[in-house]
């Protein structure tokens, strides 16, 4: 499984790489929401975590990107994983188009928890961690 990570912050990069790791998926980082979608258009993945808060564009805003694109790539599944606790954050993000949202700090097993119910979800459940 390969894994896009879009995070601002390289401390939770490594530390979400170090966790899916120990899954045996890969996961390719970027550090802002233009590198992110650089990524995505490069790239094959089958799942992208994508933080809110960044210098710059956005995770709402990368995510509309993503489900503007007139391919396949515009349907891959989309975890916001953010630090925000906005009452209405969870709506917001499903309806710009984000498939779940995981809450930091991240746990082990609530972020394979996640990936494997949007990916059973979608159709998906071969590639579950």
């Amino acid at each position: 499984m390969n894994i896009l990570f879009i995070e601002d912050d390289p401390m939770n990069r490594r530390v979400v790489r170090d966790m899916l790791n120990v899954a045996g998926a890969s996961m390719e980082e970027a550090e802002d929401a233009e590198a992110g979608l650089r990524k995505v258009d490069e790239g094959d993945y089958d799942v992208i975590l994508v933080d809110l808060r960044m210098p710059g564009m956005d995770g709402i805003e990368a995510i509309t990107h993503i489900r503007a694109r007139g391919d396949a790539k515009a349907n891959l599944p989309i975890i916001v994983v953010t630090a925000d606790t906005a009452i209405d954050l969870r709506e917001r993000c499903l309806a710009a188009g984000a498939d779940e949202v995981l809450f930091k700090p991240v746990a082990m097993d609530a972020l394979f928890d996640t990936i494997g119910r949007v990916l059973a979800l979608r159709g998906g459940d071969d590639m579950i961690l």
